[in-house]
């Protein structure tokens, strides 16, 4: 049976990889930072030398919506570099054949209005509001792919589209764009207030329920010579983020009006990635947007709603 030392494994992308390997008979390795810190590289080469896992999944990072990367670049830079070259380093130092490291689409350059293919990544100048998070990912991504040359290991990176589902942050503080807008339409119901709507709503993004993540990472473990170096995973389309919040209201029962406030940062005008390679490898998502919503906002209540 595969054991498999999974990042992050308390996070929202690692918390339902987790239940998804376990629930598949998996033997999953999943310390706390308390346990194994990704900081620290000699404990962590220790860890991975003693449990000898198959494969290692690097979920583990410092995230956090528009407002945190905005107010914490450095942070966001530095932590995840140092955990990314420190989970490469101990896996070729342990001999280690397969890892998985899961990037981010704010690899890609800013100002993008077609589809983002896997090749355009350090074609041109990121997000601003991201910078240090995008940074970071493409440095660690880049150790992957050279790996191959000068260590002749093969480790991928998965680079999905945003994310949301059970686990996600729901802070007003740190959330991303759809728990926040399920918390805000939540409390605007309960309240009969205005949400409001930073910038003027036309930006679009591409959204995948997080599960559906993890079901693909899942298919790699078994297809993973398939895989190339770079692999977007995604659904194919976007809406804009006024759409989103009309789709989050039909299923938080928020019927009231929406504000905008065009002082505060809209982002990337817009970010789809092209899912040319994940289509001829077979895989799709299984969720609609509406079923991703109705299981996320249930998660909300029965965890976090007052």
């Amino acid at each position: 049976m595969m054991k498999i030392f999974v990042t992050g494994g308390s996070g929202m992308v690692g918390r339902n990889l987790v239940q998804f390997l376990v629930d598949r008979q998996y033997i999953v390795l999943s310390p706390t930072s308390k346990e194994v810190n990704l900081l620290n590289k000699e404990s962590l080469n220790q860890f991975i030398k003693t449990t000898n896992p198959n494969v290692i999944i690097h979920c583990a990072g410092e995230v956090g919506g528009i407002q945190a990367n905005i107010k914490n670049p450095y942070s966001f830079l530095n932590l995840n570099l140092e955990m990314g070259l420190n989970i490469v380093q101990c896996a070729i130092n342990n001999g280690i054949e397969k890892l998985i490291n899961l990037g981010s689409s704010c690899m890609y350059p800013a100002g993008n209005d077609s589809e983002i293919k896997e090749s355009e990544i350090l074609t041109g100048p990121l997000e601003k509001t991201n910078e240090g998070y995008a940074l970071a990912k493409i440095a660690v991504a880049k150790l992957c792919e050279f790996a191959a040359k000068e260590h002749r290991i093969n480790y991928k990176t998965i680079i999905p589209c945003n994310l949301y589902g059970k686990w996600d942050k729901f802070h007003p503080e740190n959330s991303h764009m759809i728990p926040g807008v399920i918390r805000k339409l939540h409390e605007a119901k309960l309240t009969s207030t205005s949400p409001i709507i930073w910038g003027d709503g036309t930006a679009k993004r591409e959204f995948m329920y997080a599960e559906d993540l993890a079901d693909f990472i899942c298919w790699s473990l078994e297809n993973y010579n398939s895989l190339e170096s770079y692999t977007n995973v995604g659904i194919g389309n976007d809406l804009s983020i006024l759409e989103y919040y009309k789709e989050i209201a039909k299923v938080v029962g928020y019927k009231g009006p929406f504000e905008f406030d065009y002082d505060k940062p809209t982002g990337m005008r817009r970010k789809l990635c092209s899912i040319e390679k994940q289509k001829k490898l077979g895989w799709e998502p299984k969720h609609s947007l509406q079923q991703g919503l109705k299981k996320t906002y249930k998660f909300y209540l029965e965890n976090y709603a007052i």
